[in-house]
């Protein structure tokens, strides 16, 4: 008996000894909102005090990126350690759930095995499979309080109170339901409209935020009345950017640059290199957040993640940040953005795809719908006009001046070597991941799927060789004929849809390229090689494209491949070309599905 007493003390002493030699981590995530709606981060933001209070604790990263500006492919990044279109898991909402990189685990699973007590306040909404071992619970009723005496704990809780449904209102609530913060004091971004329903929306945002704050006050009493706090690194961030027009779903600042504070605990301050209310310049992302947790608890990092500790023993932060846009539901996009210094670079591989293309879910927010009225009705100024127009390939912007990137400064020649550092930088990281995106949804879907890391690494040369291709749309038409009609004649067909998607980028092409094109929109063996072929001619004026749209939607293999041939079509009904699709319905296509049903009916309107 005195044997099994004396066993069981030294348990719970090498339960205590384990607690006081790791630390716990808290992490409180707001839904949908970037560093422009809080003022410790951002000229005429919200207060927020208890924010702050955790500031004057630790330490403020002035530059933390999110890698994705929507939440699905944010939180698989965040929670895999991984750049999304390395791994398959860029687009939003998934079609396939990809699986995790062979030999790599989500990252709480290596806290856990070591130890932690690991819980999440309860949204996953990741685009993997998350495998077992991960969360010791996972529910709204998740808490550090449930572990085994003083078992360090990782807690993550989400809170949807700031996300962007809060502003799904209807038209009365401008009236009805006043705001605290006063419409009329607010900051409006430049490519907004100064109109009631924008004043309302920023201000009812802002009140958000300030009951997102509270949330913060409530945890840190929690964990002080509970003793915890000097044992507990808290970290507060937002999961993206958002949520206001031209932010959530879009690689700019405002869609990416996300506010990140981290209360450092009295009893591990010797593990950071901080001081108490002192501000970090220095880039992190959120491929490091795991990597920095595991750093500071003293687990071996693993050696396939992409990520690295910016907290903890020979820690860093970086140089420039990496981040990706890709599909968002039915809105297809493909852009790469890059910010080093106060220069941000964003590639745009098909600027055609104007940002305001009708997406569903976007358009349940009443400013998005009143900013395309104004354009329709020709009410708007030239930078409030941009959301609505052809992008260029890239653009290049001085946040420090033009914190929003309305002017593109990428013909500056005054800035020609920044453009060309920032060009060589985003080649060289999207060769390093072989990223993905430069094959079509449905090609990943019907063949990379089972291991998409691995798939990348086999396709390393294919993958370059697109790349290739797609970089002639940053050369002057005049160099562009050959290597181009190269491109339309490969025997690949991913090459000649890069060919196709470049002649959209440039347009005036020789009368020699388009009659390629135009064969090509006939009789192609690949839907969707059809589909960039009639959507050049569509944006080209040189022919209708809706008899080639027909066909090729008739030709369709999956749903996916489906809604990306209806991204053309409404791109090309709704982008000044002189093109409907009205006469389209669902007996025109092979699939059903949420998205499709949308697409069909939004043409039909």
């Amino acid at each position: 008996m005195k044997f099994v007493t004396f066993l069981t003390i030294i348990f719970f002493l090498n339960e205590f000894i384990l607690a006081k030699d790791k630390p716990n981590f808290v992490w409180i995530i707001s839904e949908d909102n970037s560093i422009h709606y809080l003022n410790h981060f951002f000229p005429n933001g919200a207060e927020t005090p208890n924010i702050k209070k955790m500031a004057k604790h630790g330490v403020t990263f002035n530059n933390a990126f999110s890698n994705a500006p929507v939440c699905s492919v944010a939180r698989s990044t965040l929670i895999t350690s991984c750049y999304a279109p390395r791994i398959g898991a860029q687009y939003h909402r998934r079609s396939v759930m990809a699986p995790m990189p062979d030999k790599l685990r989500m990252f709480p699973a290596y806290l856990k095995e070591n130890g932690y007590f690991t819980t999440n306040r309860s949204k996953t909404d990741y685009n993997l499979v998350q495998g077992k071992g991960v969360w010791d619970q996972s529910s709204r009723k998740a808490h550090w309080k449930n572990r085994k005496g003083n078992q360090p704990f990782f807690h993550k809780a989400s809170y949807a109170i700031s996300h962007e449904s809060s502003l799904h209102f209807k038209k009365e609530a401008i009236n009805n339901q006043p705001t605290t913060f006063d419409p009329l004091t607010v900051k409006l971004a430049p490519y907004h409209p100064d109109t009631k329903t924008f004043r309302y929306t920023h201000a009812r945002y802002h009140d958000n935020i300030q009951k997102i704050d509270a949330v913060v006050g409530e945890i840190m009493d929690e964990l002080r009345e509970s003793g915890l706090l000097d044992d507990t690194f808290v970290f507060y961030f937002g999961d993206h950017g958002g949520v206001l027009p031209r932010s959530k779903g879009y690689a700019f600042e405002t869609g990416l640059h996300i506010p990140l504070v981290v209360r450092i605990p009295k009893n591990f301050k010797h593990l950071t290199k901080y001081s108490m209310n002192s501000r970090e310049d220095g880039f992190v992302e959120f491929i490091d957040f795991g990597p920095t947790l595991l750093n500071l608890a003293g687990v071996k990092i693993p050696d396939d993640v992409d990520g690295f500790p910016f907290m903890g023993k020979e820690s860093k932060t970086r140089d420039f940040t990496f981040n990706y846009a890709d599909r968002f539901d039915e809105k297809y996009d493909f852009v790469r953005w890059i910010r080093k210094g106060k220069y941000s670079y964003q590639r745009n591989f098909q600027p055609f795809n104007f940002d305001a293309i009708q997406n569903d879910y976007r358009y349940k927010q009443l400013a998005f719908v009143e900013w395309r009225n104004l354009f329709n009705q020709g009410q708007l100024n030239p930078i409030q006009k941009q959301f609505f127009e052809k992008k260029a390939p890239e653009a290049l912007y001085d946040v420090a001046s033009d914190p929003y990137e309305t002017n593109n400064l990428a013909n500056d020649p005054k800035l020609k070597d920044v453009l060309n550092e920032m060009r060589t930088i985003m080649q060289s990281q999207m060769q390093r991941i072989n990223d993905l995106s430069f094959y079509p949804e449905s090609v990943m879907v019907r063949e990379a799927m089972k291991n998409p890391s691995d798939y990348g690494v086999k396709k390393t040369n294919e993958i370059n060789e697109m790349a290739k291709i797609a970089a002639l749309q940053l050369l002057p038409i005049s160099e562009v004929e050959e290597p181009l009609e190269s491109a339309l004649k490969s025997s690949n067909p991913w090459c000649r849809y890069w060919g196709c998607i470049v002649a959209s980028s440039h347009v005036k092409i020789s009368q020699k390229l388009t009659n390629m094109i135009r064969k090509m929109a006939n009789s192609d063996s690949e839907p969707l090689v059809r589909t960039r072929a009639a959507e050049y001619l569509g944006i080209a004026q040189k022919e209708d494209p809706l008899p080639f749209f027909k066909k090729a939607l008739k030709m369709s293999n999956s749903d996916v491949e489906t809604n990306l041939i209806l991204n053309s079509a409404v791109l090309l009904q709704d982008g000044g070309f002189g093109h409907s699709f009205k006469s389209l319905t669902m007996s025109d296509v092979n699939f059903g599905g949420r998205y499709i049903e949308a697409r069909i009916s939004y043409l039909s309107k």
